[in-house]
């Protein structure tokens, strides 16, 4: 009971903190949240498909000695295997979705083509696993902030907004759409968490699902500021030493012989598209 009546306590500041404008702040426009979460997803794609073809495939946790991504060998682990591939499949699923919603038709046109990642990154499971788990708490705390930022936009498009929130040609979202963009970003939220454990379940931790709750990773916002994932980000993005550059374009070209089939599509809601309620 004590604990329940400090969580209340906890979630009623945070609600006063709410509706002073707290997560506006941040000046991030709903626009600027699918771009932000765009780059992550195919930073995710292009991290996956590595993983899959890389070296660090033919680990024993993995796909074995002399395995590969669509053949685990008799010293392999292939449900381990099927983890990733599958991971590849929902992260450009992922992808996809919030290509449509910048008004996107084609990853070539995406606003990052190339990705930076630690030279043997794709070489040991160690290292493999420690960005994956990297990566994936960063994932978990944009969308754990998106969540936020977009329910936010949804109240205060209730009262006209002296800036509204527009689509990528210039139409006002409704506030039932900016409503259902929060709940879209907790369910790519919740399979941004499977990710993260099942990478620990990889690497043998115990318990691969530790947390009581997901965390924010430290970060404020999801686009503008210096605690941003946009700024999270950012060491992937550019050249530097020790880094090694990944092709967006390979991996959605190589991606199709190495995924497996996932399922489920949006959770029910008004249009997922653009204002013009799509």
């Amino acid at each position: 009971m004590g604990i329940g009546a400090a969580a209340a306590t906890a979630l009623a500041g945070a609600a006063r903190a709410d509706s002073h404008g707290f997560d506006n702040q941040s000046g991030d426009t709903a626009q600027q949240i699918f771009t932000a979460a765009l780059i992550a997803e195919d930073l995710a794609t292009t991290f996956y498909y590595n993983g899959l073809v890389g070296p660090v495939i033919m680990d024993p946790s993995l796909a074995g000695a002399g395995g590969t991504a669509t053949m685990t060998a008799a010293d392999g682990d292939d449900g381990n295997v099927q983890y990733l591939r599958a991971a590849l499949s929902e992260e450009m699923v992922h992808a996809n979705l919030l290509r449509s919603l910048i008004g996107g038709s084609s990853p070539s046109g995406d606003p990052v083509q190339t990705f930076y990642m630690p030279a043997g990154a794709f070489s040991n499971l160690g290292t493999f696993l420690a960005l994956l788990n990297a990566l994936e708490n960063a994932f978990i705390g944009a969308y754990l902030g998106a969540t936020l930022e977009f329910a936010q936009m949804a109240a205060d498009s209730v009262n006209p907004p002296t800036s509204p929130q527009l689509d990528f040609a210039g139409k006002p979202y409704t506030p039932e759409q900016l409503q259902y963009f929060a709940q879209v970003s907790a369910s790519i939220m919740g399979i941004e968490s499977e990710h993260r454990v099942l990478g620990r379940d990889i690497g043998g931790m115990k318990p691969a699902n530790n947390l009581n709750f997901e965390q924010t990773d430290g970060l404020a916002s999801v686009y503008n500021g210096a605690m941003s994932a946009v700024a999270a980000l950012t060491p992937f993005l550019a050249p530097g030493p020790g880094l090694t550059a990944y092709s967006l374009a390979t991996a959605v070209a190589g991606a199709a012989a190495v995924v497996v089939p996932t399922t489920g599509g949006l959770p029910p809601g008004p249009a997922a598209g653009s204002g013009k309620g799509r």
